[in-house]
């Protein structure tokens, strides 16, 4: 991004990116809101994403931190970024209808961005904290 962009402009150009992500696109995300140092993906929980106890298995929160953290990282570092490192802490069993997570930047240079993340299910209207990451998001260009 060489210019800057308009609230609407930034969520669009998010979003044009995670639309070019086919693994994304395959498991159904979607970027709910965007701005220069905040992202929050959401994602429907299907069968095909539950481990043998019916929980949704692990690497899908990891897919969302990573992918929510890289998102907040990177357009804090306008926009072409890459995740350096992250860490994630299961707090439950992941179970309801969508998964929801919110990632804020804790700070941020030049070429990184520390991020933190909360993943939230989501399961007729009430939403229960399932894990928490945070990474660090270089840039890439």
């Amino acid at each position: 991004m060489d210019t800057p962009l308009s609230a609407t402009q930034l969520l669009d150009y998010a979003r044009a990116i995670l639309a070019q992500q086919p693994f994304s696109q395959w498991l159904g995300a979607e970027l709910v809101s965007a701005d220069r140092e905040h992202a929050c993906l959401a994602l429907p929980v299907t069968p095909s994403m539950l481990q043998q106890h019916g929980f949704v298995h692990g690497g899908v929160l990891s897919y969302l931190a990573d992918n929510s953290l890289t998102f907040a990282g990177g357009l804090t570092l306008g926009g072409n970024a890459l995740t350096s490192e992250f860490k994630i802490n299961y707090l439950r069993p992941a179970q309801g209808q969508q998964l929801r997570a919110e990632a804020r930047v804790v700070g941020a240079g030049r070429r990184q961005a520390v991020t933190r993340c909360e993943i939230w299910c989501e399961q007729d209207g009430q939403s229960k904290l399932c894990a928490v990451a945070q990474g660090t998001i270089v840039s890439a260009g």
